[in-house]
């Protein structure tokens, strides 16, 4: 990687996780930004590396264990050539985000953070919440049962299916609790950023991505974006991102209908004819083979991780191309379904009494202008733990291109891709301590 480094006179490090099928190469424009912001001798930079490709398969779990692997071996590193950095940052995209958010509970059970101070934590396109579809209807369902099934241990992560240990909770469930080393690590970076596509976001929905219950920008006809000052067009005003538009809803025109026949049309042939379904489902099966290789090589100790040196008591109380086209395209094709007051119990099965009350909050505080989206409970409970501890959150409208999820960091050096400059500026410049 071009701008991987830095000078020894450098006392701040700053880290960039990738996203699932990704590697260090989608975050160049990401850390050419930064180094054309700082100089090498005020910002180190390291992009991860050993999650890259198919390595994003084995669960966030053993890429948090990798990541923070490297982060103490760059500062040991370092330190043995006569740096010192006293400063550290981190930076997540896409799934990269979850890595992120494990490494830095095991950065803060080993005590790096007495070492060096947490700065910033950002995360791009991050599905902090999973990318369980709030659903109704049986296709939606039809999805969330097969997407968990297609992408090894990190698909059973990112919907909600897994077990994380003997807590009995999804992994991403552990990761929000407030009693637990993640939270607490969490806690110590004096700013924590966000940044979620609107639109055309066919990986990372934005409401999992700003953590939200609400999806305001469902149809942006009914809506006139506010922008900020200097990063218009691009970046929405985070204290008022929109003002509605007083206008009678608009009958469905010919040009409408024909858009929503094509989009189902769209989605037939998706299920049951394209190359590409055919090439995902079958790399899903080949990957989630290899995948479970690589996974008892890591819990066995063969893999070059001490893996006993990470899996210290977690809690605090007790101290590719068409595979990525093709997973997007089914991913685009579910519609939200939302909480409605006159609903009943039956699709959250049992209840326990603390699930009413939140169930019972929900429905009572859903509204017909921004209804309450129907979420898991767990979810509900990861938005109410994550929002205490303070997050910048900024809304993303990217126009030119369909696929938003790779332009709001540059992934390629694509002209199409251009408005993600916008995103990167604005961190930079208002949000990136140094």
């Amino acid at each position: 990687m071009e701008y991987n480094g830095g000078s020894l006179t450098a006392d701040h490090l700053c880290v960039l996780v990738h996203g699932l099928w990704g590697n260090p190469n989608h975050m160049k424009n990401v850390a050419k930004q930064l180094r054309e912001t700082h100089s090498e001798d005020k910002l180190y930079i390291l992009v991860a590396k050993r999650n890259s490709g198919s390595f994003t398969y084995d669960g966030i779990e053993r890429g948090g264990e990798r990541v923070c692997l490297e982060i103490e071996e760059e500062l040991e590193s370092i330190r043995n050539r006569g740096g010192n950095i006293t400063k550290i940052s981190i930076v997540g995209y896409s799934l990269g985000g979850l890595v992120a958010r494990y490494a830095v509970g095991l950065l803060e059970m080993r005590g790096i953070f007495r070492e060096v101070e947490p700065i910033n934590f950002t995360t791009f396109a991050t599905p902090h919440l999973g990318v369980r579809t709030p659903l109704h209807g049986f296709h939606n369902h039809i999805w969330n049962v097969l997407g968990a099934r297609t992408l090894s241990m990190s698909g059973r992560q990112l919907f909600l299916i897994d077990e994380f240990r003997d807590t009995g909770r999804p992994l991403l469930a552990a990761l929000a609790d407030p009693e637990s080393i993640f939270i607490s690590g969490l806690k110590r970076f004096k700013r924590r950023i966000l940044y979620a596509n609107i639109v055309n976001d066919r990986s990372v929905v934005y409401y999992t991505a700003c953590m939200s219950r609400i999806d305001p920008y469902a149809n942006l006809n009914r809506i006139e974006p506010n922008y900020l000052k200097g990063y218009e067009d691009v970046v929405l005003n985070p204290i008022k991102p929109i003002s509605l538009v007083n206008k009678k809803s608009e009958p469905m025109t010919v040009s409408r209908k024909l858009n929503y026949l094509r989009n189902r049309w769209m989605f037939a042939l998706a299920v049951f004819l394209p190359i590409g379904v055919v090439a995902f489902l079958l790399n899903a099966v080949v990957q989630t083979f290899r995948s479970s290789k690589r996974i008892r090589l890591h819990e066995s100790g063969l893999a070059g991780i001490q893996i006993e040196n990470y899996r210290s008591p977690i809690w605090l109380k007790e101290l590719r191309g068409t595979v990525e086209d093709a997973y997007e395209s089914l991913n685009n094709q579910q519609e939200e379904a939302y909480i409605r007051p006159w609903d009943n119990d039956n699709r959250y099965g049992r209840l326990e009494s603390s699930e009413a009350r939140i169930l019972q909050r929900e429905r009572r505080n859903s509204s017909s202008q921004f209804p309450t989206l129907s979420l898991a409970l767990s979810q509900f409970t990861m938005i109410d733990e994550l929002d205490k501890l303070g997050w910048r959150k900024y809304s993303v409208w990217i126009h030119n291109v369909r696929t938003s999820h790779a332009a709001i960091i540059v992934r390629t050096d694509s002209e199409r891709l251009k408005e993600g400059y916008v995103v990167l500026r604005h961190w930079l410049k208002e949000e990136f301590l140094i």
